[in-house]
């Protein structure tokens, strides 16, 4: 072989060596342009780790952000917010005979409880076992404005009585419930009243009052 042909053959080999070195890769192939890559991130430690697109939370979903609460009840500016009607469970009950001539008697309930609660409305009074009650004698404040009783702390009502037109019937006791504006089932206080004459119109009982003057006032 001559001189000439073999360095051509030697030149020949040394493109083809350059041609596939230097040639592009196919999309998708490792290197290639196709191919996505991570952005490192440096760790405390000081070694590049790839940083993730997204932190998913422990059920692989994206994480809340917790939305605030309401504050609690307890947290109201109302002081009496949480003030319940009085039932006869919160209070003890006496009647005692305020004007002999008219057969009127003085109501007195007191809160023997360790809260406050709100005496409302009229006292719903019966007598002994006739049938009906009392009528509302006079306006009575609004649940709002009703009478408010600490532990301890007394409400009066006057109950009239009236007398003798032969209408009517003769008790020895009375019965009372509170005014809770609920259908809370209350155990009937008891207060003896004798010779209480129940007239069908004129028996009535005043809304409760902060003071017996007031109370038999009306």
């Amino acid at each position: 072989m001559s001189t000439v042909r073999k360095a051509a053959i030697a030149l020949a080999a040394v493109s083809a060596l350059a041609l596939t070195a230097c040639g592009p890769t196919e999309d998708g192939a490792a290197g290639g342009p196709g191919t996505p890559s991570a952005s490192p991130t440096v760790s405390p430690s000081g070694s590049a780790t790839a940083a993730p697109s997204a932190t998913p939370s422990k059920s692989g979903a994206p994480k809340k952000t917790a939305t605030p609460t309401k504050p609690p009840k307890s947290g109201s500016t109302d002081p009496d917010y949480d003030v319940f009607p009085c039932s006869t469970y919160d209070v003890t009950f006496t009647a005692s005979l305020a004007e002999p001539t008219t057969s009127s008697y003085l109501l007195k309930i007191t809160n023997k409880g360790t809260k406050a609660c709100r005496a409302l409305g009229h006292p719903i009074v019966t007598f002994g076992d006739l049938d009906g009650q009392a009528t509302e004698r006079g306006a009575a404040p609004g649940i709002e404005d009703a009478l408010r009783l600490e532990p301890g702390q007394s409400a009066y009502a006057g109950l009239m009585g009236g007398a003798d037109d032969g209408k009517g019937k003769t008790v020895n006791s009375i019965a009372l419930t509170m005014n809770t504006e609920s259908d809370l089932a209350q155990t009937p206080l008891k207060a003896s009243t004798p010779g209480f004459y129940v007239s069908p119109t004129k028996n009535s009982v005043t809304a409760w009052m902060n003071n017996a003057e007031d109370a038999l006032s009306l």
